[in-house]
């Protein structure tokens, strides 16, 4: 009987901790910030088995960023990529698509710069494969990625 009691407080506390432990409520201008981690993460491990095509080994070492479902890898020869308005100016990403793509079907990115209703579109017309992109500004851009009928996201920081 002790023993149920005291999870029963325990999960009361925690249940009240959970309820204030995100401080304060947002407010209706908080619309823009951020909702989650900045960027996605960034592993420079082995690449997986079908990102490998084009690389002698096993692309340990390469920064590469999985979408959040995990159907597209960005991998960032250009390591953190660098924001610039400079038409000359781009970071090469190689974007490699875990399922299968229809010929001449464009990959379109729209990027989100976090906290900001600043929004841009890029589209490349080969679909996935090599790429120069760049975004205009420094920040935490929030990428949703459409390819072949597919749709996958992830964030990037630009420096």
């Amino acid at each position: 009987m002790a023993i149920r009691r005291g999870l029963c407080v325990l999960g009361a506390l925690v249940a009240a901790a959970g309820c204030s432990a995100g401080g304060q409520a947002p407010e209706a201008g908080d619309a823009g910030r951020p909702t989650g981690p900045c960027a996605s993460v960034v592993s420079r491990d082995a690449l997986p088995a079908w990102a490998r095509g084009g690389f002698s080994d096993d692309g340990s070492g390469i920064p590469h960023v999985f979408g959040e479902r995990g159907d597209i890898l960005a991998v960032l020869f250009e390591y953190p990529p660098k924001a610039s308005t400079d038409p000359d100016e781009s970071n090469k990403i190689l974007w490699v698509s875990r399922l299968p793509q229809e010929p001449m079907r464009p990959l379109e990115i729209e990027a989100r710069l976090d906290g900001t209703t600043t929004s841009v579109t890029r589209e490349l017309t080969g679909g996935a494969g090599p790429s120069a992109v760049s975004l205009p500004t420094a920040g935490c851009w929030r990428l949703t990625l459409n390819w072949s009928g597919h749709t996958d996201t992830m964030a990037l920081t630009f420096v």
